[in-house]
């Protein structure tokens, strides 16, 4: 029998999207608690369900897609580009691996037209025809209209004929944005790809004995257990140091830690790690919204994960990626960045943003070298005594003031032209290399 809360989720599921709802309604309308309904109504809102939106309410949304994630359809591209579809609806779900802007003779063009692919042209019906022809689809810039025969020509090859008012300079850059973020949405792991499934999760039931818990750790690779009820909603978590000197017909619950940290689905692998390092934990319990538990997620399936992250040939960069691309290492342990028009503001000056990922990156680059250790930043106080402009040479010079094995207390100086223009004082959590 469903609870109260899945009942909720599947009640909201069935909304119409659209639909406007509240915790009023909800409970009215299911004869539960409103303290229920508001608690399910934030789940809804977590796995994509709902969406809360200034001076409109809680409105029933599409949920999120986060399949084929590699790849843009071309269904995408036309929603990125506000585009018309004018032919070749049948191929929209298709997926492009890239797009070529065709502002060259048609048989030059031959050379760069494969399938996957979009062509970008302008009001030219032989390029269109040629681009169709050779399996790639078309996107005519300028707001021009295709012909009928190049319409026929789409909806034959199954081929997504597309238009869009903008120009095809601001077309590619769109769409080679759009490409970019997908590639670093591949990078971007969430818990429900990694855990551990409850058909193949170690538990312990409130009932059992400390002599059961010490049969499942000889059996199991790590020492930390979920302890469940009898409808198996997440009670607590039992370790190792819980039970020493514990008789063995003591019950679970009586040594067990409650509420104890656990992971849902849908968050960040990135934020678990966190948790999970911070506080020295090789397992966690994943629950559902009512805590169900539906697995485990270990130390050992997150370093997995990241090793796989880093063996992808693809991946768009972040900001943070670029900015370390431009730092450069200048001895003595200090590193160098030059101001580019796109990391200042309206004021012509760094941007806050950007000096803050220069000192974090310049301060991993650091740790990495010198103590050979990753680092997640706690806290940063940033301090402007000099204003740093467009084209300025800035020197970071990063010195530890305080570390012991778990984080580091570091002073950075910032110096702009030979002149020292702002100070950071950071903490950091460091986290020992394998």
């Amino acid at each position: 029998m469903k609870t109260k809360h899945e009942q909720i989720l599947a009640f909201i599921e069935a909304l119409p999207v659209g639909e406007k709802l509240s915790v009023r309604l909800i409970a009215k309308e299911l004869k539960v608690s409103e303290g229920t309904a508001y608690r399910a109504i934030k789940e809804a809102d977590n796995i994509g369900l709902v969406s809360t939106i200034q001076r409109v309410g809680t409105v029933r949304i599409e949920p999120k897609n986060n399949d084929n994630i590699e790849n843009l359809t071309y269904r995408e591209i036309v929603k990125v580009i506000d585009g018309e579809v004018h032919g070749g609806s049948l191929g929209l779900d298709k997926t492009l691996t890239k797009f070529t802007i065709g502002a060259m003779t048609e048989e030059a063009m031959l050379r760069y037209i494969s399938e996957k692919s979009l062509m970008i042209v302008g009001n030219r019906d032989k390029a269109q025809e040629l681009s169709l022809r050779n399996g790639a689809a078309v996107l005519i810039t300028g707001g021009f209209k295709p012909s009928s025969s190049v319409i026929q020509l789409a909806n034959q090859k199954k081929l997504p004929l597309l238009s869009t008012s903008y120009d095809t300079f601001t077309v590619g850059t769109m769409i080679n944005r759009a490409m970019t973020d997908q590639l670093i949405k591949k990078e971007i792991l969430q818990v429900h790809t990694i855990y551990t499934p409850i058909e193949r999760t170690q538990y312990l039931k409130k009932d059992d004995t400390v002599y059961a818990y010490r049969i499942l750790n000889q059996e199991s690779k790590h020492s930390r257990f979920p302890v469940v009820l009898p409808d198996m909603r997440l009670a607590g978590i039992v370790t190792a140091k819980d039970v020493v000197g514990q008789e063995d017909t003591v019950k679970v619950e009586k040594v067990m830690t409650k509420n104890p940290d656990y992971a849902k689905k849908y968050m960040s692998v990135a934020s678990i790690a966190h948790t999970m390092i911070w506080d020295g934990l090789e397992v966690m319990p994943v629950v559902s919204g009512d805590m169900t538990l539906v697995g485990i997620i270990s130390r050992q399936d997150i370093m997995k994960a990241m090793q796989t992250i880093q063996k992808q040939p693809q991946s768009g960069d972040t900001i943070a990626d670029q900015i370390n691309q431009v730092i450069r290492e200048s001895g003595d342990d200090n590193y160098t960045f030059q101001v580019t028009p796109q990391s200042i503001d309206s004021m012509g000056t760094i941007s806050f943003g950007v000096l803050s990922e220069v000192i974090t990156e310049s301060v991993y680059n650091y740790l990495s070298k010198l103590k050979k250790k990753n680092l997640v930043v706690e806290q940063m106080n940033l301090h402007y005594f000099n204003m740093i402009h467009l084209g300025n040479s800035l020197k970071i010079k990063p010195v530890i003031f305080d570390e012991n094995r778990r984080s580091a207390r570091l002073d950075v100086q910032i110096y702009s032209e030979n002149d020292l223009a702002a100070k950071a004082m950071i903490i950091c959590q460091l986290i020992q290399k394998k």
